[in-house]
């Protein structure tokens, strides 16, 4: 149990760790996707960079931003700031605190503050969670709606299959009744967090063969 408390508390630090140096700075980087990246990436291949315009800022999106921000003077991080991103796009940055990835590290912050929190059946409030209400409260302290039940959880956003899965989609698994009956909140690295019934709010692995058995398929809300 001490060791398994250890383990829990270190995938918290660095999960946190992650997201809060990440959002908090307002800059694009490794990890991050959408729209904005794929318009850097497209901008990065016009001038000759060896990156594919796939809205996924991965290693090779670091090395060719590097490279240009050493050919304009600027301290060469790989990271997308104020002065990267007007320098390439010609353009001041946007606020990146309401896109889908600022609000997804909201989630994933929010989600660790309850960690330990008991397992109550219905229910919705930090006093004690269900795994519905849990998730449902969490997206709600980000401004965003869910339906109350896991089933009909299961209906909003888009299916998202395993391999696409990043930080804020939400796992589901069937139970104890046939259907979503259960749901998380997935954290990166194949772990995801949840209420459980019978731990409280915890962090456990898709890769358990408890959940891997029980797991149907997950949503992107974001």
């Amino acid at each position: 149990m001490v060791r398994f408390l250890r383990t829990l508390m270190m995938v918290v630090f660095l999960i946190t760790l992650s997201f809060s140096t990440s959002y908090a700075a307002g800059q694009f980087r490794v990890g991050d996707r959408g729209n904005e990246i794929a318009e850097i990436q497209d901008k990065l291949v016009v001038l000759g960079y060896d990156v594919m315009a796939d809205g996924d800022f991965g290693p090779a999106t670091v090395e060719a931003v590097k490279d240009f921000q050493k050919s304009q003077g600027i301290k060469a991080d790989g990271l997308i700031g104020p002065a990267t991103y007007t320098a390439l796009l010609g353009k001041d940055m946007p606020d990146i605190s309401s896109g889908a990835n600022y609000i997804a590290g909201r989630i994933i912050t929010t989600s660790m503050n309850y960690i330990g929190v008991p397992y109550l059946f219905g229910g919705t409030t930090p006093s004690a969670f269900d795994c519905s209400g849990y998730v449902q409260y969490v997206f709600a302290k980000a401004g965003i709606s869910l339906p109350r039940t896991a089933d009909i959880q299961y209906e909003a956003g888009i299916p998202i299959s395993t391999a696409d899965l990043i930080p804020g989609d939400l796992v589901f698994f069937t139970t104890y009744t046939y259907g979503a009956s259960h749901v998380g909140i997935y954290l990166g690295d194949g772990n995801f967090i949840h209420a459980s019934s019978s731990r409280g709010v915890t962090i456990d692995s898709l890769g358990n063969s408890y959940y891997s058995s029980h797991y149907i398929g997950a949503r992107r809300i974001l």
